[in-house]
């Protein structure tokens, strides 16, 4: 089924997708306008990993609560209570900006990361109940094409705005992408509603079995036990990546929140590519096919990273961090349909929060190493450093694959 069928004729899914397309494009607006707050005032990688720092740690803390409610409590309800949190705590932003010290940057970040993964989880759970199972390929596709579509516009956007309107403006216009978030959200309906399907109650009360239940699932299943070591490799690159962004922009070619807006943009448009691609090779692509397909896009995204850290042209630096993107983008939509097909049910809160959660735990590592080093070594330096972990995630991959150790699974998610 083509992208434009399903919006047409899957009214919850178009839904599900309006409230990704206007809160994401608000979460841009408040990214792009937090640091480039930070680098005004401070000009310092050390305040730019706090304040990474600040998101990513509670994102990992709310992982394995987010999953265990996920999967225990409807679905629907706990998303539209993450939008409503956020938006608050998205309007409260606009006191940091004549607030000299940072530590109010570093609170608000945190609260609004903690609130995010019950709703990106559970939006990721939810996928198949409300798509067919010939849907659900698009459906997966479009929504991570998507997610990056909003980077590319939400950036570009933001960056102009933070420049013209100020601060004020970019936050007011997240915490309102949330509400109109929750309203589409309210909208969804299945005739079984979106709790998980359990097997048993009999542990309902105990949420740290639950969550070590679904640990124990995935670790039973080698292909997820592969994806999630995608997730690592890609996190101790991608967490310098955050940092470096900010500096590439602002310290390497000079050029202010448009510069950190434009490097975004362009990041967003090879996702957006890659997407794309992934959608037509997942539609095509034998499960052989898939993995080597994961191979040899992980090894351009790391190659073009490493590139566009030496290049001093600023227009060839966006050309190869585009081509990064692409890379990653294959793989995400990939992997991620592989996840959606064989996860069961009763897993799937647990599954995409800890992925979340795990992505987010590496990072802090490779955030704060890159802020540390950022101290004493180049931008161009650490980004080096960090293409080199996606080509030496590409090559323990391709070894997983070549002994038979990522084996398609045999169960299927509507069990």
């Amino acid at each position: 089924m083509s992208p434009a069928s399903l919006l047409h004729h899957n009214a919850n899914y178009r839904n599900t997708w309006l409230a990704q397309v206007v809160s994401e494009i608000g979460d841009y607006f408040n990214n792009v306008a937090v640091f480039a707050l930070v680098m005004e005032r401070s000009g310092s990688g050390m305040v730019v990993s706090g304040v990474m720092l600040s998101r990513a740690i509670p994102a990992v803390l709310a992982g394995p609560v987010a999953g265990v409610l996920l999967d225990r409590l409807d679905r629907k309800r706990v998303m539209i209570v993450s939008d409503l949190v956020r938006a608050v705590v998205a309007m409260a932003f606009i006191l940091t900006i004549n607030q000299p010290r940072p530590w109010l940057l570093y609170a608000l970040s945190a609260v609004l990361m903690f609130a995010s993964p019950f709703f990106t989880a559970g939006r990721a759970a939810i996928l198949p109940t409300i798509a067919t199972a010939e849907e659900l390929h698009s459906a997966n596709s479009l929504t991570q094409t998507t997610q990056w579509a909003t980077l590319t516009i939400g950036t570009l956007i933001a960056g102009y705005s933070a420049d013209r309107f100020g601060y004020g403006v970019a936050f007011a216009i997240n915490a309102a992408s949330f509400v109109f978030s929750a309203i589409a959200i309210s909208r969804i309906a299945v005739p079984g509603g979106f709790r998980a399907a359990r097997r048993s109650e009999a542990h309902a009360s105990r949420g740290w079995h639950e969550y070590r239940e679904g640990l124990a699932y995935m670790g039973s299943v080698r292909l997820m036990v592969g994806i999630a070591m995608i997730s690592v490799g890609w996190a101790m690159g991608g967490g310098a990546a955050q940092i470096l962004f900010a500096l590439f922009g602002e310290q390497v070619f000079h050029r202010g929140a448009s510069g950190i807006g434009a490097i975004w943009g362009f990041a967003g448009l090879g996702l957006l590519i890659g997407g794309a691609i992934g959608h037509f090779a997942g539609k095509r692509a034998s499960f052989a096919g898939y993995k080597r397909t994961v191979t040899a896009s992980y090894v351009l995204h790391g190659v073009a990273y490493m590139l566009f850290s030496q290049v001093e042209s600023w227009s060839a630096a966006l050309v190869w961090m585009m081509l990064s993107r692409v890379g990653m983008a294959v793989t995400s939509v990939l992997n991620n349909t592989q996840l959606l097909r064989h996860t069961p049910d009763q897993f799937r809160g647990r599954v995409f929060s800890t992925m979340e959660s795990l992505r987010w735990a590496f990072m802090i590592i490779s955030m704060a190493a890159a802020g540390i080093a950022s101290q004493y070594v180049s931008p161009r330096t650490i980004g080096l450093i960090a293409g080199a972990f996606g080509i030496a995630t590409a090559l323990v991959w391709a070894w997983m694959d070549s002994t038979g150790r990522l084996r398609e699974p045999s169960v299927d998610a509507t069990l």
